[in-house]
């Protein structure tokens, strides 16, 4: 399976970016981990290009997504745009990547580029990064307690395991994860408490009981002060106005 991917990612090279030093062939599918409907994902890089770009297409009936670029914007990209969010996905994709047609100097100096990354970690949050999340956290929370339907109960749910996760590793100086990828993250950084994070969430939406989910939120939030309402002030820069 990943021969063939990897013969179907050189195809791809060769048609569409004919002037590309390496494409990273990465992704769910390049780990043997791709289900029928994921997406091939590519991260293309040439020599020069006028600016980077992203682009889906299908290529024989296969979802591709391509993440082209030059050297400078993949470490401007690397440095100044996924970094300071937490997460590094464009970083990963080229670490974990198979390099197409094959490694090469020039493949190595990315790589490298794309460990030091990862390995330089995220910016630490701040004091109010840490404050506004601890609010926003208490408020869902406090939705869970008595939701008027099971509909509210899953909308809020749904919000709460993105925003109680990236609480978790940003507050640890850790990168953090999306969606589908906090599980396994998760299991990375605490296998322990990854298990008690996924069996919470289960019983939330499974048997709307919001109680482990709760506990859980209490023992994240314990060391940065716990759930944070009374007294929280958020003030707008004094431009946001229209004169």
């Amino acid at each position: 399976m990943i021969d063939n991917l990897k013969k179907i990612t050189e195809k791809i090279r060769r048609k569409r970016y004919p002037e590309a030093r390496v494409v990273f062939f990465a992704g769910s599918l390049a780990r043997g981990e791709g289900t029928t409907t994921s997406d091939l994902d590519l991260v293309v890089v040439s020599d020069r290009l006028s600016s980077a770009y992203r682009e889906s297409f299908l290529f024989d009936d296969l979802p591709v997504e391509a993440f082209v670029h030059d050297p400078q914007t993949l470490e401007y990209f690397f440095r100044e745009v996924d970094r300071p969010t937490g997460f590094p996905s464009l970083a990963t994709m080229v670490s974990e990547g198979l390099e197409i047609p094959g490694a090469s100097d020039f493949s190595d100096r990315l790589k490298h580029l794309a460990a030091a990354t990862i390995n330089e970690g995220p910016p630490k949050w701040s004091e109010k990064d840490v404050t506004n999340s601890r609010y926003a956290i208490t408020g869902l929370i406090e939705d869970i307690r008595d939701p008027r339907s099971p509909q509210e109960l899953h909308a809020t749910g749904t919000v709460l395991y993105s925003a109680l996760a990236n609480h978790f590793f940003r507050s640890r100086h850790v990168w953090s994860a999306k969606g589908k990828a906090i599980p396994g993250r998760l299991r990375a950084v605490d296998p322990d408490l990854a298990g008690r994070f996924l069996d919470s969430f289960d019983t939330l939406f499974g048997s709307h009981c919001s109680r482990e989910v709760i506990q859980l939120a209490e023992e994240i939030l314990l060391p940065d002060g716990g759930f944070l309402f009374e007294g929280y002030k958020r003030a707008a820069p004094p431009s946001w106005r229209v004169e």
